[in-house]
């Protein structure tokens, strides 16, 4: 090899081998990045069916979700079920839900009581919503106010409503954030929203 071919040989091996390098790097978080997003939806869709998941590892929350929810294959739109163990049929049913908040889309599940119409639970694990503002739809003292409300009646959602905070009163009602009133107006239209576009699957369910 020629003295004054060495520096350009020298530097084409180091600059491939980086390359390799940063390639595989990226191919690896790529592969974690893509697991974390996976593991968060299945974590806030355990969440959604009401179970408190603040002291379950992330092990526990995988093997939970493995042992007792499932993707409803015979709904065009997506279901997730919940079975309780030793059981033959479901007791809980979620969605997904989606809609306008004030910065952003909100993402989330909402799930429904073996009677089909009160709520069992609610998670958001998406959104952009203004911190200790609207972000506050993602924190428990927020969410837990859902479980047990009416989302459905007679066949039809209710006239569900996120209210002025300390003026919930109703069965199908709940306080929004103080200083947050346009993303509850948004909580509340996308549940309406996608309660509306579950009617006929419930109704199916219900005999009706």
């Amino acid at each position: 090899m020629r003295e004054d071919t060495k520096p350009i040989t020298f530097a084409a091996v180091i600059c491939i081998t980086c390359s390799l390098l940063l390639s595989g790097t990226a191919a690896g978080l790529k592969e974690m990045q893509d697991a974390n997003k996976a593991f968060d939806v299945k974590r806030n869709i355990v969440k959604a069916f009401g179970i408190s998941i603040k002291e379950m590892t992330r092990l526990e929350i995988e093997e939970t979700f493995e042992q007792h929810i499932a993707e409803d294959p015979a709904s065009d739109l997506p279901i997730y079920t919940w079975t309780d163990e030793g059981a033959e049929t479901p007791s809980k049913y979620a969605f997904p839900i989606l809609g306008k908040g004030l910065w952003s889309t909100l993402y989330g599940y909402l799930a429904l009581n073996a009677d089909l119409e009160t709520i069992a639970g609610i998670s958001f694990y998406k959104h952009g919503e203004t911190p200790g503002l609207g972000a506050e739809i993602e924190k428990d003292w927020f969410l837990s106010q859902f479980a047990g409300k009416r989302l459905y009646a007679d066949g039809a959602p209710t006239d569900f409503q996120v209210v002025k905070p300390g003026y919930a009163q109703g069965e199908s009602e709940v306080d929004g954030v103080s200083g947050a009133t346009l993303t509850g107006n948004g909580v509340e239209a996308l549940i309406l929203k996608d309660a509306a576009l579950y009617t006929s699957y419930f109704n199916n369910l219900k005999g009706n």
